[in-house]
């Protein structure tokens, strides 16, 4: 006899009853332990990689899924499809990835570079990356996010001491995100991290706080020259094509005149050439025939004109007095 106490009462079982019911409170446990062990969901973003007893066997799409239960089959999710990314040099709250930012103290220290021309600036960026094969991200690299943090650091020393100060600061910032995204692509191939680096972006670049008002005013200083260099040379793209442009004009002018005159003068020439030959030929002809051409020419000229007898003693009997004026 059994008893079990519940409460204030004490309960007595047989011996036969309470291995009966001890064996299906253990069938029941053991049917309720296979059905929360052996099935399993994967989100939309996730791949499952499948391991048994700790040995890859298998990689799961997402959907819902069988295993072995208790332990015997192990699932790690993986969000493939989710944008991730690291901060270097600050931090944003809210943040979902462990290791998108570091402590306070690393934060200052990340930012704290040196550029190849031997001056200091504080330089903060960001990578955004996902993981591209689940496998190598779970089994060739130990803790492959933090690994990745410290190949992106070493990158960007690399790229930033390779360049001027003034490169970093102002003209150079897209050369720089482009050569560390690369190089930092490079390195996680090599290392078969299993991620791929979807960009790299340089945020906020800029000297020392000691040296930081300095440095703005002698910046300042090369932005009003390059507007008055950008100016002038507006100015000289305008007025340069424009005088160009008159003394061409002016030149065509000119020839043109020139070509004028010169057919001109070729013309009259080949008219006197000509004429002077028929003179050779007929000289009273040709002097009677431009003698009449002259008087054809002039006469129109005179306005009215009268022809009268050589011998006529008086010519006022003959002239109209009143033609063409008024009359009386």
């Amino acid at each position: 006899m059994i008893e079990i106490q519940v409460g204030d009462k004490r309960i007595q079982f047989p011996n036969e009853e309470t291995g009966r019911f001890l064996t299906g409170v253990a069938i029941a446990v053991l049917a309720l332990g296979t059905a929360f062990t052996s099935f399993y969901t994967l989100e939309a973003e996730e791949e499952g990689v499948v391991m048994r007893f700790g040995r890859l066997i298998d990689t799961k799409p997402p959907g819902l899924h069988f295993k072995l239960p208790f332990g015997i089959d192990q699932v790690e999710k993986v969000a493939v499809l989710r944008q991730m990314k690291q901060e270097f040099g600050f931090g944003t709250a809210g943040n979902s990835n462990p290791s998108q930012w570091s402590s306070p103290q690393e934060m200052e220290r990340e930012k704290q570079m040196v550029t190849g021309d031997l001056n200091a600036a504080l330089v903060t960026w960001v990578i955004q990356y996902k993981i591209a094969e689940p496998t190598n991200y779970l089994f060739k690299v130990r803790n492959a996010d933090e690994t990745l943090r410290d190949a992106s650091e070493s990158v960007m020393r690399e790229v930033v001491g390779d360049r001027t100060v003034d490169e970093v600061i102002t003209i150079g910032r897209s050369e720089i995100e482009a050569e560390c995204l690369a190089k930092l692509q490079k390195l996680a191939n090599d290392y078969e991290m299993g991620i791929k680096i979807d960009q790299v972006q340089l945020k906020d670049v800029k000297p020392p706080r000691e040296v930081e008002a300095s440095f703005n005013e002698v910046n300042q200083a090369q932005q009003e020259k390059e507007k008055a260099i950008n100016v002038a040379n507006g100015e000289y793209n305008r007025e340069v094509p424009k005088a160009k442009g008159e003394a061409e004009q002016k030149i065509s002018e000119a020839e043109g005149y020139a070509s004028q005159r010169v057919n001109e003068a070729e013309g009259d020439a080949a008219k006197f050439n000509s004429i002077f030959g028929e003179y050779v030929k007929a000289p009273e002809v040709t002097k009677r025939r431009l003698y009449l051409e002259t008087m054809q020419l002039v006469l129109p000229e005179l306005g009215r004109k009268i022809v009268i007898d050589e011998d006529a003693s008086q010519i006022l009997p003959l002239l109209q007095l009143n033609e063409g004026g008024e009359k009386p």
